[in-house]
């Protein structure tokens, strides 16, 4: 029997057999199958692939190190020669500074080394140098951009551009973009009380030479001592002396002033000013003639204020006494020379009659009486004919008569003929009211006071003490007393010379030198205006008693307070008697405005 049928069918033919996947409409044929290729040439393919990827990652990685090496070369050992093909070098970024700091006597700051940085440039360096000038003309509006273009297209080799940037300009620079460009670490002496100072300490120039002030006259010490430098002066009382006699050159119009104020026990300079002054930090923005230091280079006739060497000297050579006097009812007259005083007494006048009328007759006679030999060498021991040695290179030369004539030594007993500095005459005063030493002046903190040199008796100088006071309370002085510390001094007035011969009429220098407390004496205030005028309330009058000497009341008063000077009380039995002085019943009011 024959098996269950079963249905064969038959091949296609290739050519009409379907696919073994149907295939949508929109879809596109897929392409033929890559013949798969044996195990062996697979395994090669790999390696090779593998091989490949290594020697990529190595080279790679060996650039990456090179390119690291090199900018930690760059960055941390930059020698001159590769710095200055940067874009942006830094020269010197480790300066240190070289000029000590500069204190007041009390350890304040009045001048310092900063580090800053100064912006340089190679002209032969620049890619556009007229593009480059422009730019940084319009960053630094102060900078003319034809100055500085033929500055960076010159042959130089390397110019400054600004000297003192501030970070934020730095980076302003920097963000300019320019190759050719340099920083440079620099060291800039900064003064932070600007004017206050100006003509002590001085100024230096742009690599931090001293030009003048205690900067030059004491470079070295200050290059080679790291320690800092402290000065004698006293910035609380260097305050009080500027602004009082700011108040008192404008009030009167003057053309400038000078003030000082000397410990008379030490011969340290508390406080100096001289005005017109200037900002030590931009010297050049100001005229010359305020660099000019009237205190200690500028030599004046000072008037009046000589009569208390000129009586020192009598009484020191036994040529009077306290209880002698002298005719002054005419005027002496000598070959063409008339000398007269302004409001005369036309009478015999005592000695301390001659001080507090400031009698040009009776001082006259009083040096002739001493001798023109005997006045020459007691002025020469004062230091009178010589500059003054001080720390600083401003020192003038004291100008003084030669032959020293008769005529010489009268006028040069009431201040005119021989000419000297304001501190000439402060150190002169204190050595006469100190108990008669004269010791070197000093703008630096003394440790030891040196022994000085005498010219004066203890006796004397007491008797020039009681003198002084007595002119404060009954003669020209009145104006600087201030209660509690018995103020004494002597006012000074006198015609500046003609550049024609004579002295100009209008034209004064007007002084006053005030000491206290006259028990027993610990300042010297000195105060003086050239060419003060007149105001209404002063009824005109441009003298010292007028201009100088309310401004050396109100220095005394701020500074003794300053310096915790208790008060005394000035009518105590025990003053009133050490202090007393015989007058004649009619010296009651002063006789002469002028002196």
């Amino acid at each position: 029997m024959i098996g269950p049928f079963r249905k064969t069918r038959r091949p296609m033919p290739p050519e009409f057999a379907p696919p073994r996947h149907r295939q949508h409409s929109d879809r596109r044929p897929a392409l033929p199958c890559a013949p798969i290729r044996s195990d062996g040439s697979f395994r090669r393919a790999i390696d090779m692939g593998r091989a490949r990827l290594l020697i990529t990652g190595a080279v790679m990685a060996f650039a990456f190190t090179a390119v690291g090496a090199r900018l930690v070369d760059l960055g941390a050992f930059t020698n001159q020669d590769v710095a200055s093909v940067q874009t942006h070098a830094i020269i010197n970024p480790d300066l240190q500074t070289e000029k000590a700091t500069i204190t007041d006597r009390n350890g304040v700051i009045v001048a310092t080394s900063l580090t800053t940085t100064a912006l340089a440039a190679r002209p032969d360096r620049l890619l556009d140098p007229v593009d480059a000038a422009h730019r940084l003309a319009d960053l630094f509006p102060e900078l003319d951009a034809k100055d500085l273009e033929a500055k960076l297209t010159s042959s130089s080799p390397f110019v400054y551009i600004n000297r003192k940037l501030t970070p934020k300009m730095e980076q302003a620079v920097m963000q300019l973009g320019i190759p050719g460009l340099e920083f440079e670490r620099a060291e800039t002496r900064v003064y932070p009380h600007g004017r206050l100072l100006s003509h002590i300490l001085g100024y230096t120039d742009v690599d931090g030479k001293g030009l003048s002030g205690i900067e030059r006259g004491l470079e070295d010490r200050l290059r080679t001592s790291k320690e800092p430098l402290r000065l004698s002066i006293d910035l609380r009382f260097q305050h009080v002396v500027h602004e009082e006699l700011s108040k008192a050159v404008t009030e009167y119009s003057a053309e400038g002033g000078a003030g000082v104020v000397m410990d008379v026990n030490t011969g340290e300079i508390m406080a100096m000013v001289s005005l017109p002054d200037f900002d030590p930090n931009r010297p050049a923005s100001t005229p010359d003639i305020n660099h000019f230091n009237r205190a200690t280079f500028g030599t004046y006739e000072l008037g009046s204020t000589f009569k208390i060497l000129n009586t020192a000297l009598s009484l020191e050579s036994g040529a009077a006494t306290l209880y002698d006097g002298y005719d002054a009812t005419k005027p002496i007259k000598i070959s063409r020379f008339t000398i007269s005083d302004y409001h005369a007494k036309g009478r015999f006048l005592t000695l301390p009659e001659i001080f507090i009328y400031s009698s040009n007759i009776g001082s006259a006679k009083m040096a002739m009486d001493v001798g023109p030999p005997a006045q020459k060498s007691f002025m020469k021991s004062m230091g009178f004919l010589d500059p003054i040695a001080l720390e600083i290179p401003e020192t003038g030369r004291p100008m003084y008569p030669d032959p020293w004539s008769p005529i010489s030594t009268m006028t040069i007993a009431y201040g005119h003929g021989l000419s000297v500095t304001p501190l000439h005459l402060a150190n002169g005063v204190s050595a006469i009211l100190n108990g008669g030493k004269l010791l070197p002046p000093t703008l630096l903190a003394r440790d030891h006071v040196p022994e000085g040199r005498r010219i004066i008796s203890e006796r004397v100088s007491f008797d020039m003490r009681r003198l002084m006071r007595l002119n404060a309370t009954e003669g020209s002085g009145k104006a600087a007393l201030v209660p509690g510390y018995m103020v004494g001094g002597k006012t000074g007035t006198a015609e500046k010379p003609s550049s024609n011969g004579g002295y100009k009429k209008r034209a004064l220098i007007s002084s006053f030198v005030a000491a206290f407390p006259m028990n027993k004496p610990r300042y010297v205030v000195y105060v003086v205006l050239d060419e003060p005028h007149g105001t209404k309330e002063t009824f005109g009058f441009a003298t010292g008693g007028w201009v100088a000497a309310p401004a050396a009341g109100a220095i005394i008063e701020q500074i003794g307070a300053i310096a915790g000077i208790a008060p005394i009380q000035e009518n105590a039995p025990e003053i009133q008697q050490a202090f007393a002085i015989e007058l004649p019943g009619e010296t009651k009011k002063l006789a002469s405005l002028q002196q």
